[in-house]
């Protein structure tokens, strides 16, 4: 289907109640021990009235397993595009 995206059931949005989400990408900003990690491009299912986005299960573990390394690694800063594992 593309870039990371897992095939996964339409839902209605928990934030406005309003729209259904359908597949897209969204930017994720994590904060942990002094980093700032920005990643661009994360798939996602996307609430086509509000915008909130929702990461799965699988894609949320490899950002935080991501972050980790990074902020081990001394980094503050750090701006990245998502690329599958």
């Amino acid at each position: 289907m593309g870039r990371g995206f897992v095939e996964e059931e339409i839902m209605r949005c928990l934030i406005c109640k309003r729209g259904s989400t359908e597949p897209g990408t969204t930017t994720v900003t994590l904060e942990r021990d002094g980093l700032i990690m920005v990643i661009k491009g994360v798939p996602a299912q996307v609430c086509e009235n509000c915008a909130e986005a929702y990461v799965d299960e699988k894609v949320a573990s490899e950002l935080l397993t991501s972050a980790e390394a990074a902020a081990k690694s001394g980094a503050k800063v750090e701006i990245r595009e998502y690329v599958t594992a």
